[in-house]
């Protein structure tokens, strides 16, 4: 008899999260399993690690035996299975390109440090092969260029062979390489019709924003084709909107809930406190890996919740910042999903309905990456088409709770504010101050 579920899993920086999806898309069982990265330079990683991490959260579901299992996880980020060893987007190389240059500039850097002991992967196909799916094939986004060197090209949501029973998951599952975190977290978010957008949310966060192909230039050269035919998906990463609150939090010994809590206490435009969250540098829509994070507007009376309340302010300013960016070349955003550890603050969500202007929808199911991978999964036992092979609404999607902004004058002020410091942070750059 058929199995009843397919499951997806999202490799993120710090834990494998999993969902089990049944034929009509609901979530039946969500799981985490988090693990500490290993004490290496920055950027790099052990990607045995995510293997172990991925086993035991499919292990956790208890959902029995699912019809296939679906991989992505962050990105770029790209595999040396001899070295035993991944480069990932927080790495330099390559860290201002497209998807695939970076992938191509991490495995020319991993060449140099490990030798060219095997074929470089993307994380997905590193996984399922370690599972005992293909070892030579490499899972392409529709439109998407294939990587030199990474393998024969598949579509993603392909069977590439089943486990072989050798790692504490049953044998037999089919195995179906995913994706980068983002697409799959847009496709889980039905982001499918021109004015649509999405924030992955996570450690890092980011915008992207659904646009008619060929609308202009932009569409083209810096976009990435959505899931159904004709729309592109435009917009960017944005670099620490997560990882700033962890910051605070490790900064101050209170946990992110209580230090949200705190920022809720404090009234909008945070006591004059400004953030500029580059921690790791600043991605979209700046590309300047080299800039770090400022506090401004500090006094003897700020407290910290005036900076928790700051952080969770800046990353909505990010986005907005984005989406400015969009609006200048014609592409507008009218609605947004938001999804991950941040959708899961009600005050969080409204702050980035109020600085976008636009109704924020939050899914049922956060982890909309690991969603994204179970569709992935489905598509590879012909539940659903493939990426790029279907129709607007042939996919399930969760619920949706909708979130409607509200006119903040702060708000207004605050991301004029946000951008001009960040410009002036560049002009120092530049300028060597």
């Amino acid at each position: 008899m058929e199995a009843e579920v397919v499951v997806g899993v999202d490799i993120g920086t710090g834990a494998a999260r999993a969902v089990a999806l049944d034929r009509a898309g609901r979530v039946s069982a969500g799981s985490e399993s988090r693990f500490s990265p290993p004490r290496l330079p920055r950027g790099e990683a052990d990607p045995f690690r995510w293997l172990e991490a991925l086993v035991l959260a499919v292990e956790q579901l208890a959902a029995g035996t699912p019809a296939a299992l679906g991989i992505g996880g962050q990105g770029p980020t790209t595999v040396m299975p001899s070295a035993r060893r991944a480069l990932t987007y927080q790495h330099p190389a390559g860290a201002s390109s497209d998807f695939a240059g970076q992938h191509l500039a991490q495995a020319e850097e991993m060449w140099r440090l490990y030798g060219g002991g095997s074929r470089p992967r993307q994380m997905w196909d590193f996984l399922v092969a370690e599972l005992g799916g293909s070892p030579d094939t490499q899972a392409v986004w529709p439109g998407q260029v294939p990587l030199e060197g990474f393998g024969d090209p598949i579509p993603v949501g392909s069977a590439v062979g089943v486990t072989a029973g050798d790692s504490r998951l049953p044998g037999g599952i089919v195995l179906a390489p995913g994706a980068n975190d983002a697409f799959l977290t847009a496709w889980a978010a039905a982001i499918d019709r021109p004015g649509k957008g999405f924030d992955p949310g996570g450690r890092t966060g980011g915008l992207g924003v659904a646009a008619s192909a060929g609308d202009n230039a932009l569409a083209t050269e810096h976009g990435i084709p959505s899931h159904v035919p004709g729309v592109y998906l435009v917009g960017g990463p944005a670099a620490s909107h997560g990882a700033m609150l962890d910051w605070w939090s490790s900064m101050t010994g209170r946990t992110v809930p209580d230090l949200i809590e705190a920022a809720a206490g404090v009234e909008p435009g945070s006591d004059g406190v400004m953030v500029l969250p580059f921690l790791e540098g600043e991605r979209a829509p700046r590309w300047v890996p080299e800039l770090r994070a400022e506090i401004h507007g500090l006094g003897s009376a700020s407290g910290q919740g005036a900076v928790a309340r700051a952080v969770l302010e800046a990353s909505a300013y990010g986005l907005a910042h984005i989406a400015r960016d969009l609006a200048r070349v014609g592409i507008t955003m009218n609605r947004m999903v938001s999804s991950g550890a941040p959708s899961r603050s009600n005050l969080w969500v409204s702050i980035k309905a109020s600085v976008l202007g636009v109704p924020v929808d939050v899914p049922s199911c956060p982890e909309m990456a690991a969603y994204g991978a179970a569709l992935a999964a489905g598509s590879a036992v012909e539940w659903w088409p493939r990426p790029g092979e279907g129709e607007a609404g042939d996919w399930p999607a969760p619920a949706f709770t909708t979130f409607e902004p509200e006119t903040v004058t702060a708000y207004a002020e605050g991301l004029d504010r946000f951008v001009a410091l960040g410009d002036e942070a560049v002009r120092r750059l530049q300028q060597g101050v």
